[in-house]
């Protein structure tokens, strides 16, 4: 059984949570860079401040950790065991202002992108990556006004690697 931490434990473990230029993050942007997208990342002006933008495509893409946004379904997204409904609660709100952010870049014209944390572990992060590859050619051609003989649900065009999500 794991050692419980007090609470100025937890607290200064806590604090020290970066919300920016994270290990997932910069494994995205590296590839992205690799891959001869041009990009700005924290964008303040746009809803939600996007981890990176790709003006050239219209999208935003946001990498979120599985605990703080909430990731259903994902073993990396589990309560604590204290202060049980304070979490809750802010998780909740977490994934509301999500939804709400996608929906008003959407009402800008902008494509979102959304990929987790756990989706960038060694073991998925290969299928991730060239999911999000993919979602930005895809995207690119839509831009240019390509048709496509088949249509995919609004929501599976702005996913990268994710299968099912009701938003």
């Amino acid at each position: 059984m794991a050692d419980k931490m007090t609470p100025e434990q937890r607290s200064r473990c806590m604090s020290k949570i970066k919300s920016r230029n994270t290990r997932p993050e910069m494994i995205v942007r590296r590839f992205l860079f690799s891959h001869g997208f041009r990009y700005r990342i924290h964008a303040r002006p746009l809803p939600g401040t996007p981890d990176i933008v790709i003006t050239r495509l219209h999208t935003c893409i946001f990498i979120n950790g599985c605990f703080w946004h909430g990731h259903e379904g994902c073993s990396m997204y589990r309560l604590p065991q204290t202060n049980v409904d304070y979490w809750a609660n802010k998780i909740e709100h977490n994934r509301q202002r999500d939804h709400a952010t996608r929906l008003r870049l959407k009402a800008m014209g902008w494509h979102t992108v959304e990929i987790w944390e756990c989706q960038l572990k060694p073991k998925e992060r290969e299928i991730t990556l060239n999911g999000l590859l993919r979602t930005l050619n895809f995207i690119s051609l839509q831009n240019q006004g390509a048709r496509f003989l088949y249509t995919l649900q609004e929501e599976e065009s702005s996913m990268a690697a994710e299968d099912d999500r009701d938003d």
